[in-house]
């Protein structure tokens, strides 16, 4: 803590500074045209949004110098990635206290979650280079977009084909990590392409955590009689070491092979008082695990889960206000040596309207989501959101509705020599309310919320005694309150841009208790207080640097802080950027999940060159 108390003491001086010579420069601010967010049913600007919803703009994301979504997610408060390895290998994303099976992850509007466990949400995640902003929806999201959304969704919307220059980057790191880039982008009369290939590979930090992860992403806009059309592939492939990373600390050896695949067809039709939004996609996983990494006849798991879907939003403008609906058609198969043979189909249907009232200040959105599983039934889960604006400045807003998840695969049907799933699970479910201020100005911005969540049926893997199987049960009720504060501020010195974005997030969990069992495994380990700090300063001689303070303490283990530092040169000659990345500067020791210590100190140098 005092490391962290040393290092605000001297941004805060570094502000001030800053602040009392405000006033004799001329500070020129261009404002943006404001950016149209899709994380809900019906597009609308952030400032007119009520609902707790972040964006990372494509600038804050070239600012960061962040090698990885996991990087740049870890720098909001509230969001809690859970690391195995680095480089986001292994990783699991938590929302607001939730588990990794309760958050859902989109690209471009298209859902991703995965049947078999939600180990698997980030597998396919796009290099930070190709995304124009991330949408963080946090709270309740089951209305908007069905089960997985317990907690929240994070929606990662790419950059618009044939666009932007071409690039090339190489990048050299601790323990012999190495990394190639290509981006190429043409663009003709009837729209653009863009196709872009990745490979990342390192010896790893310690003894069996090597890597491997290969990206190939292709992406088409195009319009033809009017009617534009987007075209997305994707494919990810990684090959990692998993030293501890599942079962005991002491299962050194274990091994595991993943492969993502995503191929969409969408497009966004406008009319005068209309919007049309049709999708296809078709999502696959594939995931080898052995436990003896050079004897897999020891035990060895291979899964594959495809999902195939349509989709179709519609929005409708009138004097009433505006209409949202939503259809989602889907079948998801698995085949695995261990889970079986399963498939699942899923009617998903969405309404929701947005009045407004009092001259436009006050909005009420009521909404309603039909789900109906060919396994698990058909369920209701309704809500609301209302927002009042005093000005384009300062908004209050609040929501309530329910959510709910249903178990993965590996919930229901998962068995080896210590665990075994159970088939009868019922879904997870959950009330979950808000209420929250939001003031914006064009250089200045705070924000607060208050939540709450009461959760039922919650999944836990529990036994009786230590000879007894792990069993999967619905046993844990868990009420979850918390508030955070997130605050940015834009400057400039010597006639540069700065800013500094300040975040925290507090966190208390009522554990109704397990009753009648004396061991549980997924014991509930929130980030009880979470501050994040983000400065990003501009220099003379073309130099820009980011500091990003990350300070964590979960319910259960020791509090720790990790401070990284990147710093950028850009020349002014030639289309040539370097970057300069140093992780864990203190080396800090902690770790994020499953005991899985992380490294220290460690640091990276990438040259980018765009044409």
């Amino acid at each position: 803590m005092r490391k962290l108390s040393l290092i605000f003491l001297s941004l805060f001086s570094v502000y001030n500074i800053h602040s009392q010579q405000k006033d004799s420069l001329e500070i020129k601010i261009n404002k943006l045209k404001e950016v149209i967010l899709n994380s809900t049913r019906i597009d609308l600007p952030l400032s007119q949004q009520s609902r707790n919803i972040q964006v990372i703009s494509s600038l804050d994301i070239q600012k960061s110098g962040a090698t990885s979504v996991v990087a740049l997610l870890q720098q909001i408060s509230g969001i809690d990635i859970r690391q195995r390895g680095v480089e986001g290998m292994q990783a699991d994303l938590y929302i607001r206290g939730g588990s990794f099976d309760q958050t859902l992850l989109l690209i471009d509007g298209i859902k991703l979650e995965d049947a078999q466990t939600g180990h698997h949400t980030l597998n396919l995640l796009p290099p930070v280079g190709l995304i124009e902003r991330i949408e963080i929806l946090k709270g309740p999201a089951a209305r908007i977009y069905g089960q997985n959304a317990f907690t929240g969704a994070v929606n990662i919307v790419t950059k618009e084909a044939g666009l932007g220059a071409n690039q090339l980057n190489v990048l050299a790191g601790s323990y012999k990590q190495k990394q190639f880039k290509s981006t190429l982008q043409s663009k003709g009369k009837l729209g653009g392409v863009l196709g872009h290939f990745s490979y990342n590979t390192s010896n790893g930090y310690r003894h069996n955590t090597d890597f491997i992860n290969r990206n190939y992403f292709v992406k088409g806009n195009f319009k033809t009689k009017e009617i534009p059309f987007q075209f997305l592939g994707y494919f990810s492939d990684r090959e990692f070491g998993a030293n501890g990373f599942y079962a005991t600390p002491s299962a050194t050896e274990q091994y595991e092979e993943t492969q993502a695949s995503l191929v969409a067809l969408t497009s966004v039709i406008k009319k005068e008082n209309s919007i049309f939004k049709p999708r296809i996609y078709w999502r696959r996983s594939q995931d080898m695990y052995v436990y003896i990494r050079d004897n897999p006849s020891v035990y060895r798991n291979l899964h594959i889960t495809n999902k195939v879907g349509i989709a179709l939003d519609y929005s409708l403008f009138s004097s009433l206000g505006t209409t949202g609906i939503g259809v989602d058609f889907s079948r998801v198969n698995i085949s695995s040596n261990n889970l079986g043979e399963h498939d699942r189909m899923m009617t998903n249907i969405f309404a929701e309207h947005r009045f407004l009232l009092l001259e436009d200040n006050l909005d009420i959105t009521p909404g309603i989501a039909f789900n109906n599983y060919s396994d698990f039934g058909t369920h209701f889960f309704p809500g609301i959101d209302l927002g009042f604006a005093f000005n384009t400045q300062f908004r209050v807003y609040g929501n309530i509705g329910t959510t709910y998840r249903i178990p993965t695969y590996t919930d229901l049907y998962y068995s080896d020599r210590t665990t075994l799933g159970n088939p009868d699970l019922k879904p997870e479910s959950a009330l979950a309310s808000e209420l929250g201020i939001r003031y914006v100005t064009s250089n200045f911005s705070i924000s607060a919320a208050y939540f709450n969540r009461n959760s039922e049926d919650l999944i836990d893997w529990v036994k009786d005694t230590e000879e007894a199987l792990w069993e999967a049960n619905n046993i844990q009720e868990v009420t979850t309150r918390g508030f955070e504060v997130e605050s940015k501020l834009s400057y400039s010195f010597l006639e540069k841009p700065q800013s500094i974005r300040i975040g925290y997030t507090y966190i208390d969990d009522d554990v109704k208790g397990v009753t009648g069992y004396n061991f549980s495994r997924y014991s509930i380990n929130s980030l009880k207080n979470h501050f994040t700090l983000k400065a990003f300063n501009t220099w003379p001689k073309s130099f820009s640097s980011t500091v990003v303070i990350k300070q964590a303490e979960r319910s259960l283990g020791d509090p720790y802080t990790v401070l990284d530092l990147s710093a950028q040169w850009t020349s002014s000659v030639n289309p040539i950027k370097v970057t300069f990345l140093l992780n864990n500067i203190f080396n800090e020791v902690y770790t994020e999940t499953n005991l899985v210590p992380m490294p220290k100190g460690n640091g990276s140098i990438r040259l980018e060159f765009s044409f």
